[in-house]
């Protein structure tokens, strides 16, 4: 298992940017977490396969109406969650669909 931290820039906020993270995480088992920065940007956390995450970061530029500029994506100590959450902006945590 390996463990990416994803930082995404462009209109990736206020257009569902997340939920379609989420649900790209959860259809291909990836676990971890995404949430919005105060800068306008989306990290991820993501947890899986090697194989997987390439499918998952590749997979997240089909998300209707975000406009992805850029992506990068950085390997970070292995990190163990619990299903794929979103956590609000009031740092709560999300996971129903």
């Amino acid at each position: 298992m390996k463990t990416v931290e994803i930082f995404i820039t462009g209109h990736v906020q206020r257009v569902g940017f997340r939920a379609c993270v989420r649900k790209i995480a959860t259809d291909l088992s990836v676990t971890g977490s995404v949430f919005n920065l105060p800068d306008s940007r989306v990290k991820v956390y993501a947890t899986a396969e090697p194989m997987i995450l390439e499918k998952f970061i590749s997979s997240i530029y089909s998300c209707p109406r975000a406009i992805i500029r850029d992506v990068k994506v950085s390997e970070i100590p292995p990190m163990v969650f619990e299903g794929f959450s979103i956590i609000k902006s009031n740092g709560r945590f999300s996971t129903g669909l």
